[in-house]
Protein backbone atom coordinates (compact mmCIF):
# COMPACT_ATOMS: atom_id res chain seq x y z
CA UNK A 1 0.00 0.00 0.00
CA UNK A 2 1.32 3.18 -1.13
CA UNK A 3 1.01 6.45 1.40
CA UNK A 4 1.53 10.00 0.26
CA UNK A 5 3.39 11.95 2.92
CA UNK A 6 5.05 15.32 2.38
CA UNK A 7 6.82 15.89 5.46
CA UNK A 8 9.38 12.90 5.14
CA UNK A 9 11.18 15.41 2.35
CA UNK A 10 12.08 16.82 5.77
CA UNK A 11 13.97 13.72 6.60
CA UNK A 12 15.37 14.16 3.14
CA UNK A 13 14.13 11.17 1.70
CA UNK A 14 12.07 10.12 -1.03
CA UNK A 15 10.40 7.35 0.45
CA UNK A 16 10.47 4.93 2.98
CA UNK A 17 9.24 1.43 3.56
CA UNK A 18 7.54 0.54 7.15
CA UNK A 19 5.92 -2.83 6.03
CA UNK A 20 3.42 -3.08 5.01
CA UNK A 21 3.47 0.58 3.67
CA UNK A 22 6.10 2.45 1.18
CA UNK A 23 5.67 5.77 2.18
CA UNK A 24 6.60 8.64 -0.31
CA UNK A 25 7.12 12.62 -0.24
CA UNK A 26 4.60 13.29 -3.50
CA UNK A 27 2.76 11.33 -5.88
CA UNK A 28 4.81 11.83 -8.88
CA UNK A 29 7.04 9.14 -7.16
CA UNK A 30 4.44 6.20 -7.24
CA UNK A 31 5.66 6.40 -11.02
CA UNK A 32 9.22 6.35 -10.72
CA UNK A 33 10.15 2.89 -11.25
CA UNK A 34 13.33 2.73 -9.46
CA UNK A 35 11.97 4.20 -6.24
CA UNK A 36 9.10 1.38 -6.81
CA UNK A 37 11.60 -1.36 -7.05
CA UNK A 38 13.94 -0.11 -4.61
CA UNK A 39 11.15 -0.36 -2.26
CA UNK A 40 9.66 -2.99 -3.09
CA UNK A 41 13.56 -4.70 -2.73
CA UNK A 42 12.72 -3.67 1.30
CA UNK A 43 9.31 -4.98 1.25
CA UNK A 44 10.80 -8.58 0.68
CA UNK A 45 13.22 -8.13 2.59
CA UNK A 46 11.07 -7.53 5.94
CA UNK A 47 8.76 -10.23 5.08
CA UNK A 48 11.27 -12.87 4.93
CA UNK A 49 12.85 -11.62 8.09
CA UNK A 50 9.13 -10.94 9.57
CA UNK A 51 9.51 -7.78 9.95
CA UNK A 52 10.57 -6.81 13.58
CA UNK A 53 14.38 -8.49 12.84
CA UNK A 54 15.17 -6.34 9.85
CA UNK A 55 14.39 -3.25 11.95
CA UNK A 56 16.44 -4.29 14.85
CA UNK A 57 19.14 -5.31 12.11
CA UNK A 58 18.48 -2.04 10.08
CA UNK A 59 19.33 -0.32 13.57
CA UNK A 60 22.49 -2.26 14.16
CA UNK A 61 24.06 -1.71 11.43
CA UNK A 62 23.30 1.62 11.06
CA UNK A 63 24.68 2.16 14.88
CA UNK A 64 28.06 0.36 13.76
CA UNK A 65 27.91 2.57 10.93
CA UNK A 66 27.89 5.64 12.80
CA UNK A 67 30.28 4.01 14.99
CA UNK A 68 32.95 3.13 11.99
CA UNK A 69 32.55 6.38 9.48
CA UNK A 70 31.19 8.75 11.90
CA UNK A 71 28.85 9.92 8.94
CA UNK A 72 25.19 9.33 8.76
CA UNK A 73 25.14 9.19 5.17
CA UNK A 74 28.39 6.57 4.87
CA UNK A 75 26.21 4.60 8.13
CA UNK A 76 23.07 4.62 5.59
CA UNK A 77 24.58 3.41 2.37
CA UNK A 78 26.58 0.50 4.19
CA UNK A 79 23.63 -0.62 5.69
CA UNK A 80 23.29 -4.48 3.86
CA UNK A 81 19.31 -3.61 3.22
CA UNK A 82 20.38 -0.35 1.73
CA UNK A 83 23.17 -2.16 -0.53
CA UNK A 84 21.21 -4.27 -1.85
CA UNK A 85 18.81 -2.11 -2.85
CA UNK A 86 20.36 0.33 -4.16
CA UNK A 87 22.41 -1.88 -5.97
CA UNK A 88 19.66 -3.54 -7.73
CA UNK A 89 17.02 -0.77 -7.87
CA UNK A 90 17.34 -0.60 -11.44
CA UNK A 91 16.96 -3.97 -12.29
CA UNK A 92 13.27 -4.40 -12.29
CA UNK A 93 13.56 -7.97 -13.04
CA UNK A 94 15.16 -8.75 -9.63
CA UNK A 95 12.31 -9.73 -7.14
CA UNK A 96 12.07 -12.57 -9.70
CA UNK A 97 14.87 -14.23 -9.37
CA UNK A 98 16.36 -12.45 -6.04
CA UNK A 99 17.35 -15.18 -3.92
CA UNK A 100 16.32 -15.81 0.10
CA UNK A 101 18.21 -13.54 2.31
CA UNK A 102 20.03 -11.88 -0.76
CA UNK A 103 20.95 -8.88 1.49
CA UNK A 104 23.31 -11.53 3.00
CA UNK A 105 25.31 -11.21 0.47
CA UNK A 106 26.21 -7.15 1.21
CA UNK A 107 26.98 -7.54 4.69
CA UNK A 108 30.17 -5.12 5.43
Amino acid sequence: MIIIIPQIKYLGISGITLFPFILLRDRSLKVDKRIMNHERIHIRQQVELLVLPFYVLYLIEYAIGLIKYRNRKNAYMNISFEREAYQHDADMDYLKKRKLWGWRMFIV
